[in-house]
């Protein structure tokens, strides 16, 4: 037998067992990082990895902590020996240092060298859990050690019975030549070897437990989109940073200033690459350019090593709440599954949830209770977009309807006349409508198309309600129209009025 670490448990298989048969489940697009035994020894690092019970933190040690943590034998696994609001301690083990007898102010996520008694035989480690002025036995200056960078979470979580299991070295870029990711289930798993098969996010804000802010839900609400497919992927890769730029060209608002240290999850709020998702393997300074959004909680060492083209599975706390799409009987149990009350406008059968009150994660979840708009199915309009023909296209009609948030579009009705039925969304400046997805014969019935910029009318969306060869289904010359997908329900365009608000559903082709 040998044995492996397994997203940091130890898991014991048998000699010549490959990486697939452990991961029987892993999906075929993800890869994992790989770290053969030697890499942690060999590599160079101010920061270690806590496997806790209740999670795993980051600490960046200061060089007094790596020369007081590299030298020391703790004796595994530690135990919370006392926590209160404002610090949790862990041992005691013996040290040797002089406790200095005096009160020094320490700040949210310091680790302390401190002792009980002022015996430094009987040490603890000390986190704190806010800034506060204490005396906790330790030597002049305060005996700060380290700076939690990642899972300030779980220290808030740690509570009677936690315990630290392990504490090792976090992976840095020298560890390459013997780190590295790989999709090959035919691996052979070596003695000592360390598989992380996916990152842990979690959202600034939430502790694990509850909401502890709402300063940054509208950022953190376009994270939890952005990765709502599970999958983080590498769009760019630098010393300093990876980035999912799927969404980018997204507007997303500034709302929180931080340093971004290691571990940390932002969103780009201005440029070209507005709305693309950044995680820092290295620190870097804040910038008026990116706000946070959360903190990697595990598998910082995956994000390392990832290249661009790789993806790998992601998860991020919480998950992401949206009612909008579902029907209300659905809606039910889904917020009474997340503790949360619902208020609907009307009550009944076959109603659909078109809106929802507060509308980001966060604050619903804060709240524990939301308020929904519902309508009558029969007043929602079934469509099916075909990104194959007309990718451009497509993004842009869900920006303008709002279907790249929600199940659940609206788009302003126009005008209708004979056989075509026009809708007049609102075009933000600066958007393109490229020609693509063409017609060149005819147009069949129930075709959605989208006017492009070689019209005057460019960015009216139609519908037809008959074939035609001549014009596209915005009353436009075939060259003029792109035709985005269809309707499915076509009979209900005749129960619309002008200048109705006419809600959609996109339903997969």
């Amino acid at each position: 037998m040998v044995t492996i670490q397994l997203d940091g448990k130890s898991l014991e298989v048998r000699e010549g067992s490959q990486l697939g048969e452990i991961l029987p489940d892993r999906p075929a697009d993800c890869c994992v990082a790989v770290i053969r035994p030697g890499a942690r020894e060999s590599a160079t690092t101010g920061s270690i990895r806590l496997d806790t019970t209740a999670g795993e933190v980051i600490v960046e040690l200061t060089p007094a902590g790596q020369e007081i943590i590299g030298s020391s034998t703790l004796p595994l696994p530690l135990a919370l020996h006392w926590n209160d609001r404002y610090a949790a301690a862990f041992g005691p083990f013996p040290s040797s240092f002089s406790p200095a007898r005096t009160a020094v102010l320490y700040e949210r996520g310091d680790l302390i060298l401190g002792c009980g008694g002022y015996d430094a035989l009987r040490s603890y480690l000390i986190f704190s859990r806010s800034r506060h002025t204490s005396d906790f036995g330790s030597e002049k200056g305060g005996g700060v050690i380290g700076r939690v960078v990642s899972g300030r979470g779980v220290i808030d979580r740690w509570g009677t019975g936690d315990r630290i299991n392990a504490i090792s070295p976090v992976v840095n870029w020298a560890d390459t030549s013997r780190s590295f990711v790989t999709m090959a289930n035919d691996l052979v798993l070596e003695e000592g070897m360390e598989v992380i098969t996916h990152v842990v996010i979690t959202a600034h804000g939430f502790n694990g437990n509850e909401i502890t802010s709402t300063n940054a839900a509208e950022s953190v609400e376009h994270m939890l989109l952005s990765l709502a497919d599970g999958r983080f992927v590498v769009g760019r890769s630098s010393s300093t940073h990876i980035l999912d730029e799927r969404k980018a060209g997204t507007n997303v608002p500034y709302e929180v200033k931080f340093a971004r240290r290691e571990g940390t999850v932002t969103a780009r709020t201005t440029g070209k690459g507005r709305g693309a998702l950044f995680i820092y393997i290295e620190d870097m300074p804040g910038s008026p350019s990116h706000t946070l959004t959360g903190q990697v909680t595990h598998g910082l060492e995956l994000a390392r090593l990832v290249k661009e083209g790789d993806r790998f599975c992601i998860d991020v706390h919480p998950s992401r709440f949206d009612l909008v799409g579902l029907f209300l009987n659905d809606a039910e149990r889904v917020a009474s599954d997340r503790n949360i009350t619902i208020h609907p406008d009307r009550k009944g059968q076959g109603l659909v949830v078109v809106d929802q009150e507060p509308r980001t994660t966060l604050e619903s979840l804060a709240a524990g209770a939301v308020d929904l708009t519902v309508i009558p199915l029969e007043k929602v309009i079934d469509i099916e977009l075909d990104d194959s023909a007309a990718p451009a296209s497509c993004d842009i009609f869900r920006h303008l309807t709002g279907l790249h948030q929600h199940h659940v579009g609206r788009i302003p009705f126009f005008f209708n006349f004979e056989d075509v039925y026009l809708f007049k969304p609102q075009i933000p400046k600066g958007v393109n409508i490229i020609p693509e997805n063409c017609p060149s014969d005819h147009v069949p019935a129930a075709t959605l198309a989208i006017t492009n910029d070689s019209r005057k009318g460019s960015g009216l969306v139609g519908v037809r309600t008959t074939e035609n060869s001549e014009f596209g289904p915005t009353s436009e010359p075939f060259e003029g129209t792109n035709i985005i997908g269809k309707v499915r329900d076509l009979h209900k365009l005749a129960t619309i009025q002008e200048k109705e608000i006419v809600f959609i559903r996109e339903v997969k082709l």
